[in-house]
């Protein structure tokens, strides 16, 4: 199976022209999905589709081919292969829960990803990296390493060819420069409260302040910091029996939900961006 994502500015006949190009070079789409964004003015196509039997399966020919299409109508376009994996690497620091989520479901075929490498400014997780067989790479920053670490990184992240970096609870800020080398492949997940609780111990802040519901967001990472383009929330309603102890259980329940079908959602490019927010054909 393939996919083939577009977007581009809005137009009568996008999809009669995706669709006749496939069917002419001998595809047979299995699922289509296609948006209109009538405020931006653009549009947004996922078409899933196999080569029918006896056909010539070139990929390359198909590729090249749809150039022309895309010239047409100013696309921006991509062509994946589903059934390749694609290339991941995790960035942690102390808390666990959601590397250990992403292994089990990864574990269990959920999550079409290769492991590439687990980053982390803390020692703690690499016996869980390294049970996986997953390579476990120790970077601590500090105010005067951080520059040096996150060219450290950056070289990992080119040398293993990492398609995605999820940050999987990892503590530290990352640099505007950073920010801008990993646009649009780098997911975070970060909690989601009304007010905003900031520093340390948030839920229980939340618990002095009498919160009504838990959340979690996950979005793509930029240099405002947890402003970046939403890709997936999760919240779950609690009350005034609930502690600190249980407000942070929740916490971990609905940050492992956001984290794990946001990285599902873009493994299966199923995810657009859309300026300052994101198109996801679920």
């Amino acid at each position: 199976m393939f996919i083939l994502t577009v977007s581009c500015p809005a137009a009568s006949g996008i999809v009669a022209a995706v669709t006749t190009f496939l069917a002419k070079n001998g595809c047979y789409i299995g699922e289509c999905a296609q948006f209109d964004d009538e405020v931006q003015g653009r549009f947004f196509m996922r078409a899933v589709f196999r080569f029918n039997d006896g056909a010539d399966a070139d990929l390359s020919a198909l590729r090249a081919g749809f150039g022309d299409v895309a010239a047409e109508f100013d696309m921006t376009w991509q062509l994946h292969n589903a059934e390749q994996p694609m290339r991941v690497l995790f960035m942690v620091s102390k808390f666990d829960h959601c590397l250990a989520d992403l292994l089990y479901r990864h574990q269990k075929g959920e999550l079409n990803m290769q492991i590439t490498a687990v980053v982390s400014n803390h020692i703690g997780l690499r016996p869980m990296a390294e049970r996986e067989g997953i390579r476990f790479v120790y970077l601590p920053v500090t105010k005067d390493t951080k520059a040096q670490q996150e060219a450290e990184l950056m070289r990992i992240i080119d040398e293993t060819g990492t398609e995605l970096v999820v940050l999987a609870r990892y503590m530290q800020i990352l640099s505007d420069d950073l920010c801008k080398q990993l646009a649009g492949r780098a997911i975070n997940i970060h909690h989601s409260f009304l007010p905003g609780f900031k520093g340390a111990k948030p839920y229980h802040q939340a618990y002095e302040r009498g919160v009504k519901l838990i959340g979690a967001t996950a979005h793509y990472v930029t240099s405002d910091l947890d402003e970046g383009p939403i890709i997936e929330q999760e919240v779950q309603r609690v009350d005034h029996y609930y502690k600190p102890e249980a407000l942070v259980a929740v916490g971990r329940d609905t940050e492992t939900v956001a984290l794990s079908r946001a990285v599902k959602y873009h493994l299966e490019h199923r995810v657009f961006l859309n300026n300052d927010k994101t198109v996801i054909f679920k």
